[in-house]
């Protein structure tokens, strides 16, 4: 599923690299909601980390993303794990051009992050 959400950048993480050969990069987004604002941790992978590079905390942006979910079951219980997957900003009311990854501004399918997980890491969350 994709969506698209403008609002203000409130923070910025670094780069983390997970494992070989999976490396992410997170953002929150400040999201106007009537009396209450929201905050939204959004995560870009791979290619798509570098698109951030372009932004400070404070821009007004609009992102686009993927929506995705999966259960996880640990001792009988089950958890439910969301994932706000970005792969495309652009600067809001700027008229300034798209700031995407490597697939031309088409959605990407996400990632299924389990095949990420290597032997030695802990096994108890599913990403």
């Amino acid at each position: 599923m994709s969506f698209d959400v403008q609002g203000r950048l409130h923070e910025i993480f670094d780069e983390t690299q997970v494992s070989e050969k999976f490396r992410k990069r997170e953002f929150v987004l400040e999201i106007p909601d009537g009396s209450y604002t929201q905050y939204a941790k959004f995560q870009l992978t791979q290619d798509k980390c570098s698109i951030l590079d372009n932004y400070k905390t404070g821009d007004e942006v609009k992102v686009a993303f993927n929506l995705s979910g999966k259960p996880f079951t640990k001792n009988g219980t089950t958890m439910y794990f969301t994932n706000l997957q970005a792969w495309r900003l652009e600067h809001a009311n700027s008229g300034a051009q798209p700031q995407q990854g490597g697939n031309g501004g088409y959605a990407q399918q996400p990632v299924k992050s389990s095949s990420f997980i290597s032997d030695d890491m802990d096994n108890d969350l599913p990403f």
